[in-house]
């Protein structure tokens, strides 16, 4: 699922996209972890951002 870059506020902020870079340097920056790491986390739970954060949190 791409992001729609002119949608924006609360609402986009709550979805990750596996497709962007930057977003997932920036999931991996944020979470210590590596890209292909944060790839593989945003996919499997798709674009909601807070089931990632949790999955990523339980990979640390």
């Amino acid at each position: 699922m791409s992001d729609d870059k002119s949608k924006r506020g609360q609402v986009d902020r709550s979805r990750a996209s596996a497709s962007e870079p930057y977003e997932v340097a920036y999931f991996a920056k944020k979470h210590g972890i590596s890209s292909e790491d944060a790839k593989r986390i945003i996919m499997r739970h798709g674009p909601d951002r807070d089931a990632a954060d949790k999955a990523a949190s339980r990979l640390k």
